[in-house]
């Protein structure tokens, strides 16, 4: 079974084809034929060996990727779903070990996988589960209500973008980061106000909102520096582990997407709002698997909008 993984950690050279065993399946899984998968920066890290030791058994080849498309093959036994062999899919993927989104036969929990958005490629369809599933749980860990406002930073980004169109769709007013280049994007995505993003991206916001923020959904990791942008009591959401500077004047919530990696009931309503176009599949560029090291040296360089995805 075609896979691209590493056999020794390091930077995007590290990343080639490998041969691996297919998963087996069980009850309670399907398998999925995997036609597009997703890069995101968590991939990277992955192949730097920063999460080497995290899971109890592993061993190379690392294979990364948390988010994949194709078809539905087979249904193990006992399995609750409403999907059909042959069915187009998206899924959120937990890597561990050899089990990654970057391979062409998947075994995943049915809760993880759930129909394409109709009308999407399998490349769009791979942008949406892993990110559209953090941008979800992001807000709902700050607990927004209809009429407060969010910040939101790196909104031009894949999770960033999700949170504005999200919080939009959830009835919030929101203010977002942008570069000039970006401006444009992230109005259309939907932000009701646009600060210039930067180190001083807190001052900005307050600026135009001298109370403070309700909450903030934190896509830039910029951790102890946006805190100031969000008033006394507010919520912040991180997304690389951040837990706040102690002084408990703001929630700060660390969010973890393998919480909801098989919460199919969220993931299926990601689908319904890409199909009603509240979001947006933006994929900046798809490449042959083979090119995996190329998608991750471009991911590096910076500037990308939308995903990359690798196609299979």
């Amino acid at each position: 079974m075609r896979a691209v993984g590493v056999t020794e950690f390091g930077g995007p050279e590290a990343l080639h084809v490998v041969d691996v065993p297919p998963e087996p399946l069980g009850p309670g899984q399907v398998r999925v034929r995997v036609t597009a998968a997703a890069v995101s920066p968590t991939d990277t890290h992955l192949r730097e060996g920063a999460y080497a030791g995290r899971d109890p058994v592993q061993e190379f080849p690392y294979v990364p990727g948390m988010d994949a498309a194709g078809v539905l093959a087979e249904i193990g036994p006992g399995t609750d779903t409403d999907l059909q062999v042959g069915d187009r899919v998206m899924a959120i993927v937990v890597p561990t070990g050899a089990h990654g989104a970057y391979r062409e036969d998947l075994v995943l929990p049915a809760g993880s996988v759930t129909r394409a958005p109709a009308g999407s490629t399998d490349a769009e369809a791979s942008t949406l589960p892993m990110n559209g599933l953090t941008a979800r749980l992001a807000l709902d860990l700050m607990g927004l209500q209809p009429g407060q406002v969010l910040a939101v930073t790196g909104a031009a980004g894949a999770f960033g973008g999700y949170v504005v169109q999200l919080g939009r769709a959830d009835g919030l007013t929101v203010v977002a980061d942008a570069s000039e280049a970006d401006e444009q994007l992230v109005r259309d995505l939907g932000a009701d106000v646009v600060v210039r993003r930067g180190d001083d991206v807190a001052d900005r916001i307050r600026a135009e909102f001298p109370d403070g923020v309700d909450g903030l959904a934190d896509g830039s990791v910029q951790d102890a520096a946006v805190l100031p942008a969000v008033r006394d009591g507010g919520a912040v959401a991180t997304v690389r582990g951040y837990r706040g500077d102690g002084s408990g004047r703001v929630r700060v919530h660390p969010t973890l997407v393998r919480r909801v990696a098989e919460d199919r009931v969220a993931l299926d309503r990601l689908r319904e709002q890409a199909e009603q176009g509240v979001l947006t599949l933006r994929v900046a560029r798809t490449l042959p698997a083979e090119d995996a090291a190329e998608a991750h040296r471009l991911l590096a360089r910076g500037g990308v909008r939308g995903r990359l995805v690798l196609t299979f």
